[in-house]
């Protein structure tokens, strides 16, 4: 397949010489019971492929045959189709390479991604070329192309020309996620006209509707939404199903909510899976370590979902929903080769794993060389962070500021009178937001991040800005400092010294590390924060979403504190000066 994301008129023609055996295949499987995903039935045959296309599936074996020709007897084996990770949220500190590296042994091998990161730090020239490279590696690469920043910011980088070259790219497969659905609701005609070309061009648009009511469910249907991957309970995923959307269910370190919304739609009833798949939501590293989207099919067949449905849920469903099916998500003629070797349909946690027709994972093995014959870090640099900061900088002319409430929803919080000037109250912190670029800032407090943080840095954020929190300003900034030699990362400062970092050279948002050793240092750094007085569930997805504009209530953004139900400013940034 090249880039165009389809394969040659000489590809074909050689593929379609092999059946009528004038050439011979690359690769031919033997004695196969794979999942017909048409048929939803197990089904026996000999499945031929060439290059990184499935040719034939049937009872024939090749009228020719080659010295080349590799044959590989299935026996002992049921075969499924590759999984498909279908929102997947690619700087959750690991990067897109680690990340389909780690996911390949796991049997997931085709990833449907958020382009916010490439969309708001690279040209578009840059991040097609980034797509470009990446579909060279085993794994499949689809993306969004997304209508809004997330939050409150200056110079927005969304207009008509950017939308329009990413909706038109043939590796851009839906529209959204659309958190910026309010904006719609209210009267914004621009997304809206976004949403209305995305339509026009056949592909399908995802929303971001936690909690919407059915008349909120309604109108974003009449507007174009498709796919909705918030219902937190089975109710809300059935309502979701009635209305015509396609479901897709969500277990995440945030809202592990599968096994309950899956047991609810199996006690009401629910038998017909077609417009339902699961997804992970971006989950952190340390969510991973047990598995990809393996671990979502498992939990489906623990609620008694029947295996084919189970396996259909986590790829041909959504194969069919981005109009992907004459691509991925079957094992049949036509199909690029990603098929997982399985003992039983029971175990769902492959044995062997085979990506656009190469065997990526056998043996106990990742066949690591092919995912990485280039390094992203080489051509992905962080930010450089070319400004200082002082503590006199970092006094907040309000007493406004964030409460959180848990993980991701934070409220008002006022600092006490008597505070002002004085010792911090118990479980509050400094919070300052700074331009990575050292243009602007915003200084407020935080109530119940971790009561004993004396200093931190981060370049993980929503908005890629730099977020400081801490009891003592010069620990802050000690973070700072180390945050600007490391050119983005996560830094924990207490007396001066640095007591625990993280590396996040590419981009301000990704490690360079393998997942494996990613997970490690994420879960240290997890503790550490824990040990300072953490105590949700998530400290990686709090830090991200502080500057995020589509959640409640209360968000400290570059434009300033903002009041989101309100849509209001409460108190506005300042210039750095």
């Amino acid at each position: 397949m090249n880039q165009e994301s389809y394969w040659t008129i000489t590809q074909m023609r050689r593929q379609a010489a092999i059946i009528r055996g004038e050439e011979a295949p690359e690769t031919v499987l033997t004695d196969a019971l794979y999942l017909n995903t048409y048929l939803k039935s197990w089904e026996k045959a000999n499945i031929w492929i060439d290059g990184d296309r499935i040719v034939y599936v049937g009872e024939a074996m090749p009228a020719k045959d080659s010295e080349i020709t590799r044959r590989i007897d299935c026996k002992g084996y049921v075969l499924v189709p590759g999984y498909i990770e279908p929102h997947v949220h690619p700087g959750q500190l690991y990067n897109p390479q680690s990340f389909a590296a780690y996911a390949a042994q796991f049997g997931t091998t085709a990833l449907i991604c958020d382009n916010a990161i490439l969309f708001k730090t690279l040209s578009d020239e840059e991040a097609f070329g980034l797509i470009d490279k990446l579909d060279r590696l085993p794994a499949t690469f689809y993306w969004w192309c997304r209508y809004d920043p997330q939050s409150a910011v200056f110079d927005s980088p969304f207009n008509d020309e950017r939308i329009r070259k990413w909706l038109n790219h043939p590796r851009v497969v839906q529209g959204g996620e659309l958190t910026g659905w309010p904006l719609v609701v209210h009267g914004d005609d621009q997304i809206l006209t976004w949403m209305r070309e995305t339509k026009l061009l056949r592909k399908p648009i995802e929303s971001h509707l936690p909690g919407a009511s059915e008349r909120t469910l309604t109108q974003l249907k009449l507007f174009g939404a498709d796919c909705d991957h918030e219902a937190m309970t089975g109710e809300e995923a059935i309502m979701r199903l009635r209305l015509g959307y396609t479901v897709s269910l969500r277990y995440s370190s945030i809202r592990p909510d599968l096994p309950n919304i899956l047991k609810t739609m199996m006690n009401e009833g629910v038998r017909d899976f077609q417009h339902v798949y699961m997804t992970l939501d971006g989950a952190m590293p340390a969510f991973l370590k047990d598995g990809v989207v393996d671990r979502l099919i498992r939990i489906a067949l623990d609620q008694g979902v029947p295996p084919e449905d189970a396996y259909m849920m986590a790829s041909s469903n959504i194969a069919v929903h981005y109009n992907l099916a004459d691509r991925i998500g079957h094992i049949a003629p036509g199909r690029l080769a990603n098929i997982n070797f399985l003992r039983s349909p029971s175990d769902p946690r492959p044995l062997a794993v085979m990506a656009k027709g190469r065997l990526v994972f056998h043996d106990g093995q990742t066949e690591n060389d092919l995912f990485f014959p280039f390094s992203l870090s080489e051509g992905l640099k962080g930010p450089a962070f070319e400004f200082s900061l002082t503590a006199e900088q970092l006094t907040a002319k309000t007493a406004l500021g964030l409460d959180m409430i848990n993980d991701v929803i934070t409220k008002q919080y006022e600092l006490p009178a008597a505070a002002s000037g004085k010792q911090l109250p118990d479980d509050v912190l400094y919070m300052t937001l700074v331009d990575k670029k050292g243009s602007w800032i915003v200084n407020t407090y935080v109530r119940g991040f971790a009561r004993s943080l004396s200093g931190f840095a981060s370049s993980f954020s929503a908005t890629g800005d730099v977020l400081l929190l801490g009891r003592k300003k010069e620990d802050m900034i000690a973070a700072f400092n180390r945050l600007k030699e490391l050119k983005g990362g996560l830094v924990i400062a207490e007396d001066g010294k640095i007591m625990k970092e993280l590396a996040l050279p590419i981009l301000g948002f990704m490690s360079a590390l393998p997942m494996e050793q990613l997970i490690r240092r994420t879960g240290d750094f997890e503790n550490e924060l824990c040990s300072a007085g953490y105590h949700f569930g998530d400290p990686f997805f709090s830090l991200l979403f502080f500057a995020s504009t589509h959640l409640p209530y209360i968000r400290i953004a570059p434009k300033g504190i903002v009041d989101v139900m309100h849509r209001k400013l409460l108190a506005a940034s300042e210039p750095l000066i």
